[in-house]
């Protein structure tokens, strides 16, 4: 005997809920496209926050106004972004003391400031390719390179190692262009805009090969030698000279950008970095 289907009576009154999810799909595709358009046309990201809900406590906060430079230049909008990211960032890293060093509040908040900084103009601040952040009371031996180091970032242990006493004085001394911290969460930005995809890591990328073309030229080249203004370290290899360019830029941004204007406005744009007076 055949059994004949019967029409299942739901399926008219579900149609248009299947044609609604489609058009959903298909418009955020549309705008995921125009995203990554203007980003690339614009050198920016669309956007940088969905929405801004955290805030810190009054002790994070007070560290934060009294020795944070950065913080305090911002605008009343981007204080409260600010602190939303820190407060993410405080809750996803996992602060580890070395040589029993005693790791406080105010150590965490200052390091989670650190890369909230340098992330502050980019959409993903989140530094996925960073687990744990290690401090040492001062220099450590390494056994990457068998020698002592006061900061290195580590990407097979997911970790950022920091000598605290060398940390401390380079947020402190904000005009001598060392600045250890900016320069290890630098080294994980570079190697996660080499291994990821998103709007921030192609706009990191296409910036960092202008960056390589302009160092190239014979005009920068012969300044280069001529005024000496960057360290020597920074010529030890393209990504050291990345992490020193941006301690430059962080610290002295006013005198870096009339030496070197160009390479100004590429790390400028690299970083989406338009605040505080940048």
């Amino acid at each position: 005997m055949m059994l004949l289907l019967q029409p299942d009576e739901n399926a008219t009154w579900l149609a248009p809920y299947a044609y609604t999810i489609v058009l959903l799909g298909f418009a955020f595709f549309l705008f995921r496209v125009f995203e990554n358009w203007y980003a690339s046309f614009y050198d920016k990201p669309l956007y940088r926050h969905y929405f801004v809900y955290k805030r810190l406590s009054a002790s994070q906060l007070k560290v934060l106004e009294e020795e944070f430079m950065f913080y305090r230049k911002l605008s009343p909008r981007h204080k409260k972004q600010f602190q939303h990211r820190l407060l993410w960032f405080l809750k996803n890293k996992k602060f580890v003391a070395r040589e029993n060093l005693e790791v406080t509040e105010r150590m965490k908040v200052l390091v989670s400031a650190v890369g909230c900084m340098l992330a502050f103009g980019r959409k993903n601040y989140e530094y996925p390719l960073i687990e744990f952040i290690l401090l040492y009371p001062k220099e450590f031996y390494s056994a990457l390179n068998d020698s002592y180091h006061k900061g290195e970032f580590n990407p097979r242990e997911r970790a950022l190692v920091l000598s605290w006493k060398d940390f401390e004085e380079g947020y402190k001394i904000t005009d001598d262009n060392l600045n250890l911290g900016i320069h290890e969460f630098m080294h994980a930005m570079q190697l996660e805009a080499i291994q990821s995809r998103d709007i921030d890591s192609s706009r990191f990328g296409k910036q960092f090969q202008k960056i390589l073309q302009h160092l190239t030229t014979k005009e920068v080249k012969d300044k280069l030698d001529e005024t000496k203004y960057f360290r020597a370290y920074a010529f030890t290899n393209q990504y050291e000279f990345m992490a020193v360019l941006t301690e430059y830029f962080i610290e002295s941004p006013s005198e870096f950008k009339s030496h070197f204007p160009t390479l100004y406005d590429h790390t400028q744009k690299l970083l989406n970095f338009r605040f505080a007076g940048y």
